[in-house]
């Protein structure tokens, strides 16, 4: 079997050992072997990257927009061959990694748009003959460190706008997932970047991770994971100056009222807290719910979960895949336990599910009887589990969707415009959901959230300019 390499200083270099990449839907099924980079190789890519970084940093929008145009118009040329690789590696249903593979390249032809849309200021001084002009620059070199829920999509929209705002990148992909990095670093490779532009290099993140959090040349990092290692990138940063955003975890709520439609709020439910096999930092984890409508919702959600299918990722059918790995599904069955321990009651799944392929399947759970204090419903369980809290009323309901240490997404389903307008005024929450799931963002518009959740600027859209550019004041004196 080939050996996927890394790509550093415009050539593909092999690494201190190989990562082999297993397909959790069929665990027989090995996608592919990666070179993992040792800390050396990781540190010549930061040195590539800093030494393309002034004539990349000066280059002209139209070469930017150029090369992530051509990458966009690649990857969703290959969006089904991409989308395949994707759910074979990670586990989302075949429909789910097309559309994530869509979206990937949909994102690298905004930001070539982006490339051109160079925005600034340039203003009269309060001094008379002095002119002040405001513009923004690329940071540099910008480490890139990424999860393996969402393997295309987040890389994508940390590489295009690092990229289109002049900055040159050190990418290291999640260690469980290589193969989507691998084949984006490939068509990123051809793209007509000068060598050193971008660097591919993949491994642990105690070795390669360090490496980039640590290197001094690294101006900026961009992380998306845990809510731990999230606070071990801040701490490297801070230590040494360098600028940097976090996107971590996610409790969010998902509110039902009593003059909701059952049918809209059930499938917001369903596909915000269980479609990508709950494996989302948006889903939908606690359903809150009003006393009027709660056992009616509670029974059509059990009657929903019950007809979904769980099986092989690739299989035309499936609704939810496999858990991505043992490690993961531990953690549910963990969870699932520590619930039934804290008096929730099981209204259906969590059952270790055996299909025609030995994977890493489970039932999707639904958690009643629940309140907000229960640790089910404080810490991140990132997999098809999730718990309903009967509240009143909107009050309280406002109240336990607030009560978390996350602000993620929030949502809320109903039909009042009141309710409606003062849930999203104060939602404490990044992003807020009327009548739609948790789950499920565009492409053009921030992301992020608040408390432990996001630190930092919002990525995507025209915010991510301020993560990947800082800001100049020149004065002219005209005489």
């Amino acid at each position: 079997m080939t050996v996927h390499q890394n790509f550093i200083a415009g050539d593909w270099v092999g690494g201190g050992d190989v990562n082999r990449n297993i397909n959790p839907s069929d665990l027989s099924d090995v996608v592919g072997e990666y070179a993992r980079a040792d800390a050396g190789q990781a540190g010549q890519a930061v040195a590539a990257a800093a030494a393309a970084a002034p004539a990349w940093g000066r280059s002209t929008p139209q070469a930017r927009f150029d090369a992530l145009d051509a990458i966009g118009t690649e990857i969703l040329a290959r969006r089904e061959e991409l989308g395949r690789l994707l759910s074979r590696e990670e586990g989302k249903t075949l429909p789910e990694g097309i559309g994530e593979a869509a979206r990937a390249g949909q994102i690298f032809k905004f930001f070539a748009g982006e490339a051109l849309r160079q925005t600034g200021d340039v203003v009269a001084s309060v001094r008379p003959g002095i002119e002040a002009a405001v513009t923004r620059e690329p940071l540099g070199v910008v480490g890139i460190i990424t999860p393996w829920n969402f393997p295309i999509a987040i890389p994508a929209w940390k590489i295009a706008p690092a990229l289109a705002h002049g900055n040159c990148v050190v990418f290291k992909p999640a260690d469980l997932v290589p193969g989507c990095g691998w084949a984006l670093a490939e068509i990123i490779s051809r793209a007509g970047l000068p060598a050193g532009v971008f660097n591919l290099v993949m491994g642990s993140g105690a070795v390669v991770g360090d490496a980039i959090l640590n290197g001094p040349a690294v101006a900026g990092v961009s992380f998306t994971g845990s809510v731990d290692t999230g606070r071990k990138v801040a701490a490297a940063c801070v230590g040494r100056g360098a600028k940097f955003q976090l996107e971590m975890g996610g409790k969010n709520p998902f509110v039902v009222l009593d003059d909701a439609d059952l049918g809209t709020a059930v499938e917001c439910a369903v596909n915000g807290a269980f479609f990508s096999t709950g494996q989302r930092c948006t889903a939908s984890s606690r359903l809150i719910v009003t006393e009027g409508i709660h056992d009616r919702f509670v029974a059509a959600v059990v009657e929903r979960l019950n007809a979904l299918v769980v099986d092989d990722a690739l299989k035309d059918g499936t609704h939810i895949g496999p858990v991505v790995d043992q490690r993961q599904l531990d953690q549910d069955l963990s969870y699932l336990e520590i619930g039934t321990g804290e008096g929730a009651k099981l209204a259906c799944g969590g059952e270790r599910l055996q299909r025609a392929t030995e994977g890493f399947y489970l039932s999707p759970a639904l958690f009643t009887e629940t309140d907000n204090a229960m640790r089910i419903n404080r810490e991140e369980i990132f997999g098809p589990v999730a718990s309903v809290i009967r509240v009143k009323d909107y009050d309280e309901a406002l109240a336990v969707a607030n009560d978390t240490d996350f602000g993620l997404s929030s949502g809320i389903a109903t039909t009042s415009l009141k309710h409606a307008a003062h849930f999203r005024r104060n939602a404490e929450a990044g992003m807020v959901m009327v009548n739609l799931p948790t789950a499920g963002v565009d492409y053009h518009v921030p992301f992020g959230g608040r408390k432990g959740s996001s630190y930092g600027a919002r990525e995507q859209g025209s915010y991510a300019a301020e993560f990947y550019t800082t800001v100049k004041t020149a004065y002219t004196f005209a005489g």
